[in-house]
C-alpha cells in the first residue's frame, strides 16, 4: 500500500511539475526582415529593440531573413510573426500558404513600417497588413492623432496629440475592416495623399488570427523613443494574444 501511495504521489508530482512548466513557458515571436526592394538601415536597430522588449516583457525573440522557415512545422512554435520593414516579394507560393494557415490557426501578425511595401501580388497579405504603401514625402515632423486609447498599444497615452518625426507613408487598398488607432493630420505636414482619413496604426482580427500594424519605425532615432517602444510592445502583446495553442483544424488554405 505504501508503495502504491508513493507511486501515486510521484505521478501527481510529475503532473504538477509539467503544469507549472507549461504555465511558465514564455511566448515566442519570430522577427522576419527579408527585403527584396529598398532596405531600411534601421532594421538592425529594430531587431535589437524588439529583443530588448522581449527581455523586459518576458517573451522570446527569434530573428531571421530565411523564408524557408515559413513552414507549418516551424511557424507553429510562435505566438506571433513580426514583419520588420520587409519589402517586395519575400515568400514563395508554398511559404505564403504556410503563413496563411498559421494565421487561420490563430497566429498573430505584427507589421512594422515597410511591411506594407511587401507582397503586392498577394491580396490576402494586403488585407492582413491592412493596406499597401504607395508613396511618401521627405521625413518630417507631423501631428499624430490618437483615436483609440483602449488598445494595449495606445492606452498609455495621456494626450490625444503626439508630435513626432518619421517617414509618413501614403496608402492604397486600405482594408475597411481595420480598427484605426492613430491617424495623421495632413494639415500638419507636406505631402499627404490620403486626405481627412489617413490611418497610420491599426489592428484587426483577420481570417482567424490577430493583426497589428504601425507605420512608424523608419529612422534609427525613432526606435529609441520610449513612447514608440511602448506603442510597439502593446501591438506585440495584442498579436501574441492569450497564448492559446494554435488550432490547425481551422486552417483552410490548401498547399
Amino acid at each position: 500500500m505504501k508503495k502504491y501511495l508513493s507511486l501515486c504521489l510521484l505521478i501527481a508530482t510529475i503532473f504538477l511539475f509539467q503544469a507549472f512548466t507549461n504555465a511558465k513557458k514564455p511566448a515566442k515571436v519570430l522577427v522576419f526582415s527579408k527585403t527584396k526592394g529598398f532596405r531600411h538601415n534601421s532594421i538592425e536597430t529594430g531587431k535589437e529593440i524588439i529583443q530588448k522588449l522581449g527581455k523586459e516583457h518576458h517573451f522570446d525573440v527569434d530573428t531571421t531573413e530565411n523564408a524557408d522557415l515559413f513552414t507549418e512545422n516551424n511557424l507553429k512554435n510562435y505566438s506571433a510573426v513580426i514583419f520588420l520593414s520587409t519589402t517586395g516579394d519575400v515568400l514563395d507560393n508554398k511559404q505564403q500558404i504556410a503563413f496563411e494557415r498559421y494565421i487561420q490557426a490563430g497566429g498573430g501578425y505584427v507589421g512594422i513600417h515597410a511591411a506594407t511595401d511587401t507582397e503586392y501580388d498577394w491580396p490576402w497579405y494586403g488585407k492582413l497588413a491592412g493596406a499597401y504603401f504607395i508613396s511618401h514625402p521627405a521625413v518630417q515632423e507631423a501631428k499624430f492623432i490618437i483615436k483609440d486609447k483602449k488598445h494595449p498599444s495606445t492606452q498609455f497615452f495621456t494626450d490625444s496629440v503626439w508630435m513626432r518625426k518619421d517617414e509618413l507613408y501614403n496608402f492604397k487598398n486600405i482594408n475597411p475592416d481595420i480598427k484605426v488607432l492613430i491617424t495623421l493630420d495632413e494639415k500638419s505636414y507636406n505631402g499627404g495623399k490620403n486626405g481627412d482619413f489617413h490611418p497610420f496604426s491599426w489592428y484587426h482580427n483577420f481570417d482567424g488570427g490577430r493583426a497589428f500594424y504601425t507605420c512608424m519605425g523608419h529612422t534609427k532615432e525613432g526606435w529609441a523613443e520610449d513612447k514608440f517602444q511602448k506603442h510597439l510592445w502593446g501591438g506585440i502583446e495584442y498579436a501574441i494574444g492569450k497564448q492559446k495553442n494554435l488550432d490547425y483544424s481551422k486552417a483552410h488554405s490548401k498547399f
